[in-house]
């Protein structure tokens, strides 16, 4: 036998010790185990819960550092952030946050309403984003998260709640309904009626309907589906485009597909066929197939995500909210499987696969990257890591469905749910903005006088800017 020469040796060692290195600094999971993906997923939900400082001394309880300039984060992320923590201790069973995801979703809600409008957003408060606590608040009420004190608000109510403000807000003078993207008519967006408001409200709609077996929250969430697709944002193919303007009666419809719109809308569906029965289910069955499949398709190329509209192979251009989007359609579609198990051998593979990309962008610490397609940690921090964390969190979570707890499905009230709810939640909420009361004639008259008066005054400040008069000129 020819032993191999020194420098060939000391090469070769050389290069096993530098692999050896590089991989050790990636996370180590074994996805065939359990216990190793609830070991890797503690790493990253810690590395998460690093960038939320709403449990410190004088911090907000449930929030993100933001909005900008301020910090990176919006609102809403945070109500999504405590989303995907309740969803991590429902699958791996570690409790380690549930004490604050509690304290946060109460806190965030804002009383007396308790409809999550809380007036200190009101200046980028969406449907969409009072939605995603909504959503949180339900999730937590399925999976029989710890209940609140009884003398706070529960999770059926919050949900509830955020529910029976937006019904009075599906407004039929443009676009033959919908929801507009923003609540305030001050907010840029309040003109864009878009699938994400509506998708958020049939989601809840729909998972209300099935918690409580009241159909009149079924029937909204049909009519929802049905808006959408009449408006032209769900296409024949099942493509997914994002919104519209009212000036145009929605008909100039922006064709981006973002993937959040197509996972919102996978959830609520996947659950409307689990409620319904006979021709009913069938509608719905046509249309979670047709939903994931096209999904897969577009957002899973080689079978691992890929957020298309800008995650660019020559360049990245997803801004804070697009980081987070991989870890809701994770979620959406493990729970297409438990509530329509024929999805099953479509979906379960997808989600391995996808699941085996993010690991490989994942460091030793439990940081992670956004792109996972590349087979190593992207450095991308430029747009907020915790949307990044919050997916890779989802993703490794959602590997362990095959758990009893999780199979057994989303509680109900007739399956062991103990969440109360109010029928009637939201009713204190006053508008964020009151109507105008009706013009009269006396107040056009005093209004007159007042223009007048503005419009002299105005005048009279430019002369006087003119001569200089005023100091320092």
């Amino acid at each position: 036998m020819m032993l191999p020469k020194p420098a060939a040796l000391l090469r070769a060692m050389l290069l096993a010790a530098i692999a050896a290195d590089a991989q050790s600094d990636k996370l180590q999971v074994d996805l065939n185990s359990p216990a190793s993906i609830k070991k890797a997923a503690k790493l990253v939900a810690a590395n998460l819960m690093s960038h939320y400082h709403g449990d410190e001394p004088g911090a907000t309880p449930g929030i993100l550092p933001g909005p900008p300039p301020a910090g990176p984060y919006y609102w809403w992320q945070a109500g999504a952030m405590w989303g995907t923590i309740v969803d991590y201790w429902h699958y791996t069973g570690d409790e380690t946050y549930n004490a604050e995801a509690l304290r946060s979703m109460v806190f965030q809600a804002e009383p007396p309403a308790n409809a999550y409008m809380p007036r200190n957003w009101t200046a980028s408060l969406g449907n969409d984003d009072q939605g995603f606590w909504g959503m949180a608040a339900m999730l937590a009420a399925e999976t029989n998260f710890t209940n609140p004190p009884e003398d706070q608000p529960q999770w059926l109510a919050l949900a509830q709640a955020v529910f029976n403000t937006q019904v009075p807000r599906w407004e039929m003078d443009y676009c033959n309904g919908g929801l507009r993207w923003q609540v305030v008519q001050a907010n840029n967006g309040y003109n864009y009626k878009n699938t994400i408001a509506a998708a958020v409200f049939m989601n809840i709609a729909s998972r209300l309907a099935r918690y409580t077996g009241n159909d009149s929250y079924a029937e909204w969430a049909e009519r929802a589906w049905d808006w959408m697709e009449g408006v032209g944002y769900i296409t024949e193919d099942f493509n997914v485009m994002d919104g519209a303007h009212v000036e145009s009666n929605c008909t100039d419809i922006n064709p981006v597909q973002f993937s959040a719109n197509a996972a919102i809308l996978i959830h609520g569906v996947s659950v409307m066929y689990n409620y319904t029965t006979g021709s009913a289910r069938d509608k719905w069955r046509y249309r979670i197939v047709g939903l994931v499949n096209r999904t897969l398709e577009h957002f899973f190329p080689d079978g691992i995500m890929v957020e298309r509209p800008c995650e660019l192979e020559d360049r990245m251009q997803c801004n804070t909210d697009q980081h987070s989007f991989k870890g809701y359609m994770h979620r959406a579609l493990a729970t297409a499987v438990v509530v329509a198990p024929f999805m099953r051998d479509t979906i379960v593979p997808v989600l391995r696969s996808s699941t085996e990309g993010c690991v490989s962008s994942c460091l030793a610490d439990g940081t992670c990257g956004f792109r996972w397609n590349i087979g190593g940690y992207d450095g991308d921090v430029d747009h907020g890591p915790a949307g990044q964390q919050m997916s890779a969190l989802a993703a490794l979570s959602t590997l362990l469905i095959d758990q009893d707890r999780v199979l057994r499905g989303p509680l109900t009230n007739a399956t062991g749910g103990t969440s109360k709810g109010d029928p009637n939640a939201g009713q204190n909420f006053r508008d964020l903005v009151e109507p105008l009361d009706e013009i009269t004639p006396g107040d056009k008259a005093g209004a007159a006088v007042v223009t007048a008066f503005v419009v002299a005054s105005f005048v009279g400040c430019l002369v006087w800017m003119g001569m200089e008069w005023s100091e320092g000129l």
